[in-house]
């Protein structure tokens, strides 16, 4: 399954940028600035950064989408031990980042929802003996939990994504590169925004992809938005059929403006440093 694809910082001359790291370095030695947005890092929560902030419009986080290929072909439900009477929510992010307070509200989704199953990925064997003992104390049957198996290509991987009917989000430490997949692959992310730039990520993914009615606040918004979507199958249709519209049209996986934002912002670090001035936060204008 894809890892993480952050960069690191690197020098322009005197100063340095960090682009990808969802949070601040904590010293001005490492980095002076930090690539983000108005979601990930509002205003309130400036006072947390050492790094001077450049705001990008629209999504702060990169997608090469021309070098991301989705399998042409359908895969099979059964295949990937999925029945086709099965609502399928999945979330395919690391196992660390699944908590008591995030899976109480998986079980509180599956509950309420006839034949739903949740599919994870392929994450140890303690993990997952773990979560079906949680499962079973939730009331919930340990066997509608499934794990992912290990698949050959990133192409075949970004494919079985639309073999589930949603994506649940976790916090609060959201879906990273794993929510950009399932964008990229047409799968309606539902995500809680939290406090922090790290649990913000995929509230900034879906602005920037017109989706911004995913996004809840508190987890009982969380759970009733899943549920709803879940048994109301023309809805969720229709915001799989936006997504897949949106996906083409909207600025997140439009990797050439990407880039244009980003030269604009590394042309203004490097005027103000050509120029003897110190850092300072820069906001880049939306560009076409």
């Amino acid at each position: 399954m894809p890892g993480c694809r952050y960069l690191h910082p690197a020098p322009l001359r005197s100063s340095s940028i960090t682009l990808g790291f969802a949070g601040t370095l904590g010293s001005r030695e490492l980095s002076n600035y930090i690539i983000a947005d108005q979601i990930v890092l509002p205003d309130s929560n400036r006072q947390f950064f050492e790094e001077k902030v450049v705001r990008l419009p629209g999504s702060f986080m990169p997608r090469d989408s021309k070098g991301q290929a989705i399998g042409e072909a359908l895969p099979d439900r059964a295949d990937h031990d999925l029945r086709p009477e099965w609502t399928v929510f999945c979330c395919f992010n690391n196992a660390y980042k699944i908590n008591r307070s995030v899976f109480g509200c998986w079980m509180n989704i599956l509950r309420s929802v006839g034949q739903p199953v949740l599919w994870l990925s392929d994450i140890g064997e303690i993990a997952k003996s773990n979560l079906r003992k949680e499962a079973k104390e939730a009331g919930v049957d340990p066997d509608r939990l499934v794990f992912a198996k290990r698949v050959s290509s990133s192409a075949e991987h970004l494919a079985r994504h639309r073999l589930a009917d949603l994506f649940l989000d976790t916090l609060p430490y959201n879906a990273h590169t794993t929510a950009s997949d399932a964008l990229w692959a047409g799968l309606p992310v539902v995500t809680q925004i939290g406090n922090s730039f790290a649990g913000r990520v995929a509230a900034s993914l879906l602005n920037a992809v017109g989706l911004p009615e995913l996004i809840t606040r508190t987890p009982e918004e969380y759970e009733a938005l899943a549920i709803d979507l879940a048994l109301d199958k023309q809805k969720l249709q229709g915001m799989r059929e936006r997504l897949q519209r949106n996906r083409l049209t909207t600025p997140l996986f439009d990797a050439a403006l990407y880039t244009k934002r980003l030269e604009a912002a590394y042309e203004a670090m490097h005027q103000r440093h050509q120029a003897g001035l110190p850092p300072d936060d820069i906001d880049i204008q939306a560009l076409r």
